[in-house]
């Protein structure tokens, strides 16, 4: 058996046959298993990387509901063509196709944008109509997935620039997988754009991101609204109020983030739903919020809530309302006299994840935080079949080259430490 230094170094690694992989051959859950597959081998111009960590998402569920209908599939049967899941993870480079020696060494360590904005340039007889019109395809969807113990690292992958070094080598393999959910939360409040005036004289300019010196309300404080709590306080608002029916949910977040948001000089308040409008009334002396981000997608709460924007102030519909129920009724006298904005989002670009990757390098945001399980890759089915009975209050990470018998749920707090120690005991190969 090899330490863990020369694991995290890929010295003397042997890439074997066959791996273990989460794979979908059909729709709906009988379709998904863990199963032995061959290791595939990089073509000249792809990568081999083992997965060193993994994220269970929740998007797995559309694809597991829609197979062949999911737009990134776009006719791709996976009945025909099995295809391995998994949309986040850290990557250490183990084989290098021959037109890449190079550019990439065995050991270099990376993160992964999902998303990839290029066409598909493999297998393109799989998709509908040849693949025509496609500009866009997708790692775990047709592109092979994290939640594996390899990944070929396709071409186009690397046209679209999703292959992203890491800025710091020392990165917790959690963390590394932890930078795509929370690179969707950093573009987010990226798409915040306030049009603001230094003086009367001066030009408008547009300010991307949550307003200093403002009033931010969060509605929502589970694992995502939390993240955006954190990353706000980046931008150091005057008032932070998270909002939440789930009283243990804002405890949380008092304990989380209640000592950073006060050296931040950020005054964090959390309020149950019945509070909300009165004390943000209060704490603003009406003048309401200059940001609303909401993280929860239930279409009468994100109705009511956008009574709580001030003057000026932008809504952030972030929790996407199921078809059916997506239609939300807008004042347009408010957004014409007080010139209020409604944005959205729908995940990240490469850049997001490279600036989420040194925000966790830099400390501004803890993504143990947010780590609700720990185990193997055996358990990626239970743990999806978890998300769908919404009984996992965060992210899962799986570690495929651990064996990790018992799943580890109810984590409060997950760092780069205790993720050492478990590896050192439960690494085989």
């Amino acid at each position: 058996m090899l330490n863990l230094d020369a694991y995290r170094a890929a010295r003397d690694w042997t890439v074997p046959s066959t791996m273990k992989a989460l794979v979908l051959s059909g729709t709906g859950f009988d379709s998904l298993a863990v199963r032995e597959v061959p290791v595939p081998r990089p073509g000249p111009r792809q990568l081999l990387a083992r997965v060193d960590a993994a994220g269970v998402c929740t998007s797995i569920l559309k694809i597991l509901a829609q197979g062949a209908a999911h737009p990134y599939f776009n006719g791709w049967d996976p009945a025909r063509w099995p295809v391995i899941l998994g949309d986040e993870g850290s990557l250490t480079l183990v084989a290098i196709g021959s037109e890449l020696q190079r550019q990439y060494l065995v050991g270099q360590r990376f993160a992964i944008q999902p998303a990839v904005d290029v066409g598909p340039i493999n297998h393109r007889e799989r998709y509908r109509d040849n693949a025509r019109g496609m500009v866009k395809t997708a790692v775990g969807y047709t592109l092979g997935g994290n939640l594996a113990q390899y990944l070929l690292i396709q071409e186009e992958v690397l046209e679209g620039g999703c292959l992203l070094p890491l800025p710091d080598d020392d990165l917790p393999y959690f963390a590394v997988s932890m930078g795509e959910p929370i690179s969707c939360v950093y573009s987010a409040q990226e798409r915040q754009v306030h049009i603001l005036k230094d003086t009367p004289f001066s030009p408008r300019l547009a300010r991307l991101g949550i307003l200093e010196g403002g009033a931010t309300v969060i509605i929502g404080a589970g694992p995502m609204g939390l993240m955006h709590a954190e990353l706000a306080l980046r931008q150091r608002p005057r008032l932070l109020l998270v909002c939440d029916k789930i009283a243990d949910r804002l405890a949380r977040a008092t304990r989380t983030l209640g000592q950073k948001a006060a050296a931040a000089g950020v005054q964090l308040v959390t309020v149950l739903p019945d509070e909300l409008k009165s004390r943000l009334h209060q704490l603003t002396n009406g003048a309401m919020a200059d940001d609303l981000i909401l993280a929860v997608g239930i279409n009468a709460v994100q109705q009511q809530a956008l009574e709580l924007l001030g003057k000026g102030g932008v809504a952030n519909l972030f929790g996407g309302l199921p078809r059916g129920q997506h239609l939300l009724q807008v004042d347009a006298l408010r957004i014409h006299y007080d010139e209020i904005k409604l944005v959205g989002s729908s995940g990240g670009a490469p850049s997001d994840l490279a600036a989420t990757l040194q925000a966790i390098q830099r400390g501004d945001i803890d993504p143990g935080h947010y780590v609700f399980g720990v185990g193997g890759l055996q358990h990626a089915p239970r743990v999806l079949r978890m998300i769908e009975e919404n009984r996992i209050e965060g992210k899962v990470i799986l570690y495929p080259h651990a064996e990790i018998e018992e799943l580890m749920l109810g984590l409060e707090h997950w760092d780069g430490g205790r993720e050492a120690e478990l590896l050192n005991q439960r690494l085989r190969w």
